[in-house]
């Protein structure tokens, strides 16, 4: 009896803890993910900074791949650069796919593509035609055409080298324009895989040999799918780093500057002229983003300063709350500074701003109307003694109240005539000569 109480008690005790241990197995099982995101449009300052993002989200998250969408006919080449030189000395692999069924990695999108660990596209895409041209399609000068062809070739050479991937098709893409379908890119060693679909692919892309980083061999892995979604601040970078935008924005922001400089106190022209010029800095690759963010922000914060003193009519201080607003979008990015900055935050702090302006502004405006109030009728009650005149003295200038103005009279006026004032518009006083002139 006390052996079979012995027995039940160690087989409850086994009935207790085999779960436990299970469960701890269990939760100390290695979890895979891999990081999706997609890119649709031109390649651009904003795609660039997109990637970047991305990737430390993933490193963030501990996935083991980043999935990459491209659909893409080309863009910015200098954008390019800095998202395949982000590639090849990437820690984690990036599986780039041509998606959808129709869509084509074309000019700076196949330079992508080939800079990928592993590569591919759906059936009915296509791949290719990545000459070098210039934005506006004007016709490059030959010199000029030839050194950026083979500087490209060259550049292409090494990543396609890499890669282990087609020489000949590389070349190609550039000199001659070249561009085929996924099926004829994978006979020819350009793409690694052809697929139905995108589960397709990444169950192909499984297991895979790749080199990560200085020729680190790593085996690819799939997990379950993140996905990284187009933001806000992507969206506005995507919006301003179009390369003819940018140029017509920067050039258009150069002449707002300079009617702003020949004609002080338009305000508006100098507010839209200094945004804009920061802006086009940023898709020009010339200031950081978030540099480009800290750049808006103290823009703003002056412009909203300024409008305490200066009579805008709103300009400055809308100017100042949306140079505020985006600028707060570019200053943070949780996966680059360890910092979120997220809209219930900036959205409050811009509205108490606009508030806080708009308070002003209306206290401001309302000590002006009150100001103008009691000056005209200061002016009404005071004589004033022409000084100046001119057009047989309908016009000239007159001291009242110790100061200066100009007038416009019915009466023909002599210096040293008394006058009265009848009216006022803006700087100039209405007058009649008053009967005690001389």
């Amino acid at each position: 009896m006390e052996r079979f109480a012995k027995s039940y008690a160690r087989a409850g005790y086994l009935k207790f803890v085999l779960p436990l241990v299970i469960m701890l197995l269990a939760g100390t099982a290695k979890a895979t993910c891999t990081l999706a995101l997609t890119v649709n449009e031109a390649i651009s300052a904003s795609t660039s900074d997109y990637l970047e993002r991305a990737e430390k989200r993933a490193l963030e998250n501990k996935c083991e791949s980043i999935l990459l969408r491209v659909n893409t006919p080309g863009g910015s080449l200098q954008s390019t650069r800095l998202i395949v030189s982000r590639i090849l000395a990437s820690p984690i692999p990036y599986l780039c796919l041509i998606t959808p069924s129709g869509g084509h990695a074309g000019s700076a999108g196949a330079i992508i593509l080939q800079a990928c660990h592993v590569n591919g596209g759906l059936v009915a895409t296509n791949i290719g035609a990545a000459t070098p041209i210039l934005g506006s399609g004007e016709k490059i000068p030959d010199d000029l055409r030839n050194k950026m062809i083979n500087d490209t070739v060259s550049w292409l050479d090494g990543i396609t080298t890499l890669r282990k991937r087609n020489l000949k098709f590389s070349k190609e893409i550039v000199t001659e324009a070249k561009a085929l379908s996924s099926e004829e890119a994978l006979k020819q060693g350009a793409l690694d895989i052809v697929a139905n679909n995108e589960t397709e692919f990444l169950k192909q892309a499984q297991g895979r040999k790749t080199l990560l980083g200085e020729k680190k061999e790593s085996t690819v892995e799939v997990g379950d799918l993140q996905e990284f979604e187009p933001d806000l601040r992507y969206k506005v970078l995507s919006f301003v780093a179009d390369p003819e935008f940018a140029y017509i924005l920067f050039m258009g922001s150069l002449a707002l500057l300079y009617v702003e400089l020949t004609h002080p106190g338009l305000i508006a022209p100098g507010v839209i002229g200094g945004l804009g010029i920061v802006l086009s800095m940023v898709a020009f690759h010339k200031l950081d983003v978030m540099w480009g963010g800290l750049a808006l922000i103290l823009l703003g914060i002056a412009f909203l300063i300024a409008e305490l003193f200066l009579p805008s009519f709103g300009a400055l201080g809308i100017g100042g709350l949306i140079a505020v607003f985006v600028g707060s979008l570019f200053l943070y990015d949780p996966q680059t500074t360890g910092y979120h900055l997220p809209y219930s935050i900036i959205t409050p702090v811009v509205l108490i701003l606009g508030v806080f302006v708009l308070g002003l502004g209306y206290l401001a405006f309302g000590t002006f109307k009150l100001k103008r109030r009691d000056l005209d009728t200061d002016l009404q009650s005071a004589e004033g003694t022409v000084v100046t005149t001119e057009s047989n003295g309908h016009r000239g200038q007159i001291q009242i109240m110790g100061e200066t103005w100009k007038y416009v009279s019915e009466d023909s006026l002599t210096v040293g005539d008394h006058v009265s004032v009848t009216a006022r518009q803006g700087l100039t006083l209405n007058v009649k000569r008053n009967k005690r002139s001389p």
